[in-house]
């Protein structure tokens, strides 16, 4: 059923990216969409408000309503809001989010990286791990830093189905198996 979800969330995300790219606001909508879908995540009384069947459309809708016009100022993004509230799909808005954040990745010749290290990269290590990263995609890198203390020391990063894993804890455990056979 998640595939599903995913393959309407694309859908979804690709009528209101074409609508974005005719009108030169894409980058724009993405952000807004991003914001929204945030939202929806966070607040676990909106989900619950508008996935009450309890609550009448009319209902969900008025609060849908309130609250666009602070969030996503965007007419298209308010009206793929409330359409997906009416088909009874509003809680695909992260998945819709997260493709039409791919599809705009993919139009600006960019790919995101999750960047896990022991402690925090200076500036310099920062720039050296994008460099190296942007010569093996060939796409300009946007970086997610995450420090994970267990990794001892060294780097792995998760950018574009790969996991290059530099780490001393991932050295260790090469070498522990290789002591072992």
């Amino acid at each position: 059923m998640a595939a599903l979800g995913g393959s309407v969330a694309r859908r979804y995300a690709r009528a209101i990216f074409a609508i974005g790219v005719d009108h030169g606001t894409f980058e724009i909508l993405g952000r807004q969409l991003s914001a929204l879908a945030t939202l929806w995540q966070a607040s676990a009384e909106l989900r619950q408000t508008l996935g009450n069947p309890v609550f009448k459309l009319a209902q969900k809708r008025a609060v849908l309503r309130g609250m666009l016009p602070r969030l996503a100022p965007a007419r298209q993004v308010q009206s793929l809001a409330l359409l997906l509230l009416e088909r009874g799909r509003i809680a695909l808005l992260p998945g819709v989010a997260r493709a039409y954040e791919e599809m705009a990745d993919d139009k600006l010749g960019r790919v995101r990286a999750v960047i896990r290290s022991a402690k925090p990269l200076d500036i310099a290590s920062e720039a050296e791990v994008r460099k190296a990263l942007e010569r093996r995609t060939g796409k300009k890198v946007l970086m997610t830093m995450v420090v994970e203390p267990a990794l001892i020391g060294g780097v792995v990063a998760q950018v574009a189905g790969l996991e290059l894993d530099g780490s001393v804890l991932s050295r260790l455990r090469n070498l522990g198996q290789r002591l072992l056979n």
